[in-house]
């Protein structure tokens, strides 16, 4: 009789490994249901007073269950998509930030991202900054 294969193990910078990445993963999940849930409310009921908000909302959600999925995953791709993702947020939060306050007649409904995250208490503009910080920090060493 074969031995069975053992499991594969989680790569040691998984997100869930430490009490930082617990939390930081536990709002990225957040932030991807609620971001995913605002997104399917906005397109579904009332799409056509504001598509371009709306369809960055959605754009946002996509982004938070990517960093969630990549801090999860852990590894070399897990870090990578998460690198990405966070990376696409801070963009997104200061490009989207930036149009919304200066520009309010192309934003005349809220997103997860305009006014730099104000209806999220800022979280959406710290957020990417953390997740950077924590994988830099996190990084593996040779």
């Amino acid at each position: 009789m074969a031995e069975p294969t053992p499991a594969p193990t989680r790569p040691r910078d998984a997100a869930i490994g430490t009490g930082a990445g617990r939390v930081l993963l536990l709002v990225y999940g957040i932030f991807a249901v609620s971001a995913s849930a605002r997104a399917g409310v906005q397109i579904a009921t009332k799409f056509s007073e504001a598509p371009l908000a709306f369809l960055l909302s959605a754009f946002a959600a996509l982004v938070y269950i990517a960093a969630t999925a990549g801090l999860a995953i852990g590894g070399v791709r897990g870090r990578l998509i998460a690198l990405t993702s966070c990376s696409i947020e801070l963009v997104g939060v200061l490009v989207v930030g930036t149009l919304s306050v200066f520009d309010q007649e192309a934003f005349p409904d809220a997103t997860v991202w305009s006014g730099y995250g104000s209806g999220y208490g800022y979280v959406p503009l710290v957020l990417p900054v953390i997740g950077l910080w924590w994988l830099w920090r996190n990084r593996p060493r040779a």
